[in-house]
């Protein structure tokens, strides 16, 4: 598609590093609106999200390069090229999820509460890094006559991007009305985690960029099925919270 967007003298702009750089703002701007709203530090929760950021970004990359440890063991440089691309969402997702909520500790903030906050902007995030996704080729779906053709692929391939879109922009508009009623804290993260993962697992039958590793399914499926019961399990042992 168009993986660079521009050239300004020696450097180029990926759309890739746009959309993601995009993607946080938005998130970050709307999640603070909604912290003012509800009474907490704007400062505070921007700070976190710029930590978690950071974190899940680095995290993201690391899961991404050991699962092609092959390629970059041979091109080392490339392993900073994160502007062409090349994040596992877990990976992020397990980084993040260890410093976020020790952050939130030491400032002695409850975490749940926070968690609930942006718990919507993040699937946002994601329907917003998806179209970078698109727009750079990557997270491709499988090769069909009745999809997008991929210069970077030589190929017309389904636009599984599209699907990920499309459904992370309905995860966040189910989550958003659910995070204004009244709600035990904590159930709407794990309503994100368990409707991500059961979208994730059934995206991953029409991508094709992932290797089937057991009974015929991805890494990234087995760890979805793992997510979307433990996201069930909280969800469950919620449902006689008391609403807070």
């Amino acid at each position: 598609m168009y993986p660079e967007l521009c050239r300004i003298g020696p450097f180029t702009v990926y759309s890739y590093g746009v959309m993601l750089v995009v993607a946080f703002f938005i998130s970050t701007y709307l999640a603070k609106a909604k912290a003012k709203r509800d009474g907490l530090s704007p400062d505070i929760l921007f700070n976190f999200c710029f930590m978690v950021f950071i974190c899940g970004v680095i995290g993201a990359r690391l899961f991404y390069v050991l699962e092609n440890i092959e390629f970059y063991r041979n091109n080392i440089l490339d392993i900073v090229m994160l502007q062409k691309g090349g994040l596992s969402w877990y990976g992020g997702l397990i980084s993040a999820g260890v410093i976020g909520p020790l952050y939130l500790k030491i400032k002695k903030i409850p975490v749940y509460k926070i968690l609930d906050l942006i718990a919507p902007f993040l699937a946002l995030g994601q329907a917003i890094g998806r179209i970078g996704c698109l727009l750079n080729g990557c997270c491709f779906g499988k090769e069909t006559p009745y999809g997008i053709y991929f210069p970077v692929h030589d190929k017309i391939i389904f636009p599984s991007q599209m699907v990920s879109v499309i459904l992370m922009l309905i995860i966040f508009m189910i989550l958003r009305v659910l995070q204004d009623k009244p709600h035990a804290q904590g159930r709407i993260f794990f309503l994100y985690l368990f409707l991500y993962s059961l979208k994730r697992f059934f995206v991953e039958f029409i991508r094709s960029d992932n290797p089937a590793v057991i009974f015929n399914l991805t890494l990234f499926q087995i760890i979805s099925f793992i997510i979307f019961c433990f996201a069930g399990y909280k969800l469950f042992a919620l449902r006689k919270k008391l609403i807070t």
